[in-house]
């Protein structure tokens, strides 16, 4: 029984051009030339004894006038040089083709679909358009080969709604993925679709990078919130404390040294010093004489933030004796001045409280532990999706704290033993706040950068993917971008970040890359190694949707007028809590 039936009323053309992924159909009559829409299937027979079918998708769709050799008994041009040549006006229809895989027989003699191109198609090959009865066979090919055990569904083919898009699970993760599109396209939702879906999984583990909360009622998730000021003294399984002793010294050196300072090189090696000092003494303390001997200043131990403050600032009033007998001052008198005082702002500071003003069970040697359950777990109720609130985080360290959490799951990731190794995935909404270019960013930035840059190039050895959320790609790292092997594209306007996705993109896609601006509202194209087909699909609205959804200005406008709360607004404002 052959793969496809077609009839006359399928022929479109014949090959009058052959590229390595593209081919030129000429259509004879315009009759014929109106079957072809651009994003249309399309489908050529190969040569040979075994059925085969090469399958593309329409790009350009051309009527051309030019001028054809005819009869003598037509009109005839005399030229310069005395010849005369035989012409009339007539229109030359030429259809694009991006060729995209092939469908032949499985060994077990059943049709598959193949995204490799073993050969190109002959000239003067017959070209059909896929459509009724051939499309739906064809996309049935494709939902039956997609619905397998690894099988993540995202929507509905566009070209045809029947058929049911899924995505390669493994593939998707195992290579990273982007979600791009611009604000109100429909990216919320299709975070949620995905995270419903992984929820279901025994085992899944994916952690939400929350910044504005939108993810906040997600019955299915752990909910994480990295705490504000009115939280601090709270005892709450909910809240994430992130003690300061978890800040490698880059990220420490950021926080609290101005490098553009006279003095920084001397405050650099001082704060290390006395860093280093108060590590020391706390594992000595708990005899812990193994980690002593290997431990490094980056080392995640336990330490007195005070007693370092307490050092700098002996460091700077020191006064040592002179040649003359009198006291002079010492060799760093009065370079930490500045130093110790955003030392003490940061101390102080209550929107800094889940860094410095944490639970003393935080500080505690085995804490770690602790942290890492409530980021990494599995294992118990609704542990399969976390997500992280940093609404309350400032928003000058808010890179630096993402960051830390990421570099933390990473290494934690790394020293497990490969049998004890379950993968993850880092959903980071809003990508573009926290992993922007490094060319201009601040010191606090570029550490969040190189954090995620290093999880970009090396995380799926150690089972860490990146799931990239951005409504501004042209503002993500290239770095990270690159190394994400999947893309789904919303609807984008500005022409910057349409720019940044066609050069993610295979060119010979070019054709679907000019409908970015026009996609409707929950619509992608999705690319990539999880894909079969690279097509445009309308994504599966989830069962609890996100708290993203745009607000009806003229609907909320038309309503009548409810009494304004300003006063609680500005209380609000004030102890630094919405609640």
């Amino acid at each position: 029984m052959p793969i496809f039936s077609f009839d006359s009323s399928h022929t479109l053309g014949s090959i009058r051009a052959v590229d390595t992924r593209r081919v030129d159909v000429q259509v004879n009559s315009d009759e014929d030339l109106r079957k072809a829409r651009v994003g249309q299937l399309l489908a050529i027979e190969l040569p040979g004894p075994i059925e085969e079918w090469l399958i593309g998708v329409i790009d350009r769709v051309v009527k051309t006038p030019v001028l054809e050799d005819l009869a003598d008994s037509e009109l005839e041009e005399e030229l310069e040089d005395g010849s005369v040549t035989v012409q009339r006006e007539g229109v030359l229809n030429t259809v694009r083709v991006t060729l995209v895989g092939t469908v032949g027989l499985s060994l077990e003699n059943t049709p598959q679909f193949s995204r490799s191109l073993i050969q190109v198609p002959e000239i003067d090959g017959n070209c059909l358009v896929l459509r009724d009865a051939p499309l739906q066979t064809f996309m049935s090919l494709l939902s039956a080969e997609g619905s397998g055990s690894e099988s993540l569904e995202v929507g509905r083919y566009t070209i045809d709604e029947n058929a049911t898009a899924y995505l390669d699970g493994n593939k998707f993760f195992q290579r990273h993925a982007s979600l791009l599109g611009s604000t109100g396209s429909g990216k919320s939702w299709a975070v949620a679709a995905i995270l419903e879906q992984a929820a279901r999984l025994p085992s899944a583990n994916m952690i939400v990078f929350d910044l504005h909360g939108e993810y906040g009622r997600l019955s299915y998730a752990r909910h994480l919130r990295v705490p504000g000021p009115e939280e601090l003294g709270q005892a709450d399984e909910s809240l994430l404390f992130l003690p300061y002793w978890l800040l490698n010294a880059e990220e420490l050196q950021a926080m609290f040294i101005d490098r553009s300072e006279f003095s920084a090189h001397n405050q650099v090696m001082a704060f290390q010093d006395a860093v280093v000092a108060e590590k020391m003494r706390q594992l000595q303390d708990l005899e812990k004489m193994e980690v002593l001997s290997a431990f490094t200043l980056d080392s995640p131990i336990p330490f007195s933030i005070c007693d370092v403050l307490k050092e700098l600032r002996r460091l700077n009033e020191e006064r040592v004796p002179g040649s003359s007998g009198r006291d002079r001052n010492g060799p760093f008198h009065g370079q930490f001045s500045r130093l110790l005082v955003r030392l003490n702002s940061r101390l102080t500071d209550k929107r800094y409280g889940f860094l410095f003003q944490a639970p003393c069970d935080s500080h505690k040697y085995g804490a770690m532990v602790d942290i890492v359950e409530q980021l990494m777990d599995y294992s118990t109720d609704k542990s399969q999706i976390k997500v992280i609130d940093f609404s309350e985080v400032p928003a000058e360290i808010l890179p630096a704290i993402v960051g830390l959490v990421a570099r933390i799951i990473y290494q934690v990731q790394f020293w497990t033993d490969r049998q004890g190794r379950k993968p993850m995935a880092l959903v980071c909404d809003e990508a573009h706040v926290y992993l922007s270019h490094k060319e201009g960013a601040n010191p606090v930035e570029q550490r969040a950068i190189e954090n995620f840059e290093k999880i970009a190039k090396e995380g799926r050895k150690y089972g860490v993917a990146l799931f990239v959320v951005s409504q501004r790609p042209s503002d993500v790292s290239e770095t990270i971008l690159s190394q994400c092997h999947n893309v789904m594209s919303l609807r984008l306007t500005n022409h910057d970040d349409q720019a940044t996705v066609r050069r993610l993109m295979p060119e010979s896609l070019e054709g679907l890359m000019d409908t970015l601006p026009i996609l409707d509202i929950g619509e992608a194209l999705v690319v990539g190694d999880a894909v079969l087909l690279p097509s445009r699909i309308r994504i599966r609205p989830p069962r609890e949707e996100p708290l993203s959804a745009t607000i009806e200005f003229w609907d909320e406008w038309s309503e009548k007028p409810d009494d304004p709360k300003f006063e609680q607004a500005v209380e609000n404002m004030r102890r630094q809590n919405r609640a």
